[in-house]
């Protein structure tokens, strides 16, 4: 079975948070996903997803422009064997950033396929057992108002969330989200990677009395694992993960002491593969492992599948927004703080085209 084509299709579509956001330094209003589509010789197409958000055009050109391409003429059918051989071939251009959110797209497409011509859908493909919902997690992006951020986190758990997660990185807004959902509800902080070692133990020691259930990437730079294991040792539970260049990142900050909790993110780390190897490390070294997940598109779909077996009883990230219209249907909602696995061949659900005609934001690009 030969790849024939590889189609790029990136939309834009908003969403409404209920307070206005930022990330990165920039305001949020619209979810960013680019699409990936893998043609076969036999007929069978896969969808794939590279991370993602303010870098997905440079992913779009990345996967265009110098990898796309690579694939042509090659056997889907050895999904492993391709992709070892792709990772190998493009080392040299970096083992993190827009190559590596390039093959996931590829690799997550060529599961998809896997799953369609054996008539199962991933999840069956990765184990017998996988669990067919998932406790999901709100995922609230930063507001930086404590009041704002109290309103949001009690309306996800008036919800049914059981799990919250904040962005926010100072102490008033910590302390305004637990006092609005009480103490049963398991609260979260994701800082993103904003301070130095000794200012990330003053800040987890300032939020412990908020019973943090992990206190996300506190550590700039987040390749510091040394500096985030000092960090753990003040008491709360660290995760990190998401920045990762691969297997060998989780390697080094298992052998340090600086996690807690595992959290590789599927359209950055190199797509199922690579997630599949982490999962089996981290349970070798006794960690917990949780994906990050902070996008909507197919790599939405194969963290489902690969949680539902690799990381059953972890709660689920779903990003605490509404879209104006879902590629993918009622897969990518959380009904009572719960998500449902797709139980169809492959991923289980391909996009809705009249949603990426509507929201598509520049011309395929398609290499043949």
């Amino acid at each position: 079975m030969k790849i024939t084509a590889i189609t790029t299709t990136l939309i834009h579509i908003p969403y409404e948070a209920g307070a206005p956001t930022k990330l990165a330094g920039q305001n949020w209003s619209q979810m960013a996903i680019l699409l990936v589509r893998v043609d076969t010789d036999e007929g069978v197409t896969g969808w794939g997803e590279g991370f993602g958000h303010a870098i997905a055009p440079a992913t779009k050109a990345t996967l265009d422009t110098m990898v796309a391409a690579r694939f042509i003429g090659r056997d889907a059918s050895d999904v492993e064997a391709l992709m070892g051989d792709m990772f190998q071939q493009l080392h040299l251009f970096g083992r993190n950033g827009s190559v590596i959110y390039a093959l996931s797209a590829i690799d997550i497409a060529l599961w998809d396929i896997a799953g369609k011509r054996a008539g199962k859908p991933i999840h069956a493909l990765l184990g017998a057992n996988g669990a067919r919902e998932l406790t999901a997690y709100a995922s609230l992006l930063r507001y930086g108002e404590p009041a704002t951020v109290a309103r949001m986190a009690a309306q996800a758990a008036g919800e049914g969330y059981r799990f919250i997660k904040l962005h926010e990185i100072d102490v008033p807004q910590v302390k305004a989200a637990r006092e609005a959902i009480g103490r049963d509800v398991k609260l979260m902080c994701d800082t993103n990677c904003p301070w130095s070692v000794p200012r990330a133990t003053e800040m987890a020691k300032a939020f412990k009395p908020f019973d943090l259930y992990w206190l996300e990437e506190p550590v700039w730079p987040p390749e510091d694992h040394e500096g985030l294991a000092e960090v753990r040792r003040a008491g709360v539970p660290i995760a990190a993960g998401e920045n990762a260049a691969g297997i060998h990142d989780f390697r080094h900050m298992f052998s340090v002491g600086a996690l807690d909790v595992a959290q590789p993110s599927m359209t950055k780390i190199g797509g199922i593969g690579e997630m599949r190897r982490i999962a089996a490390l981290a349970h070798v070294a006794g960690m917990r492992l949780v994906p990050h997940c902070a996008y909507f598109g197919p790599g939405f779909l194969a963290s489902l599948h690969t949680s539902s077996v690799l990381a059953p009883e972890a709660p689920f990230e779903r990003l605490y927004v509404k879209l104006e219209a879902s590629p993918f249907g009622p897969w990518l909602s959380a009904v009572g703080g719960k998500m449902k696995v797709p139980d169809g061949p492959g991923l289980g659900c391909d996009p809705d085209m009249a949603v990426v005609e509507r929201y598509r934001s520049a011309p395929d690009h398609v290499t043949k």
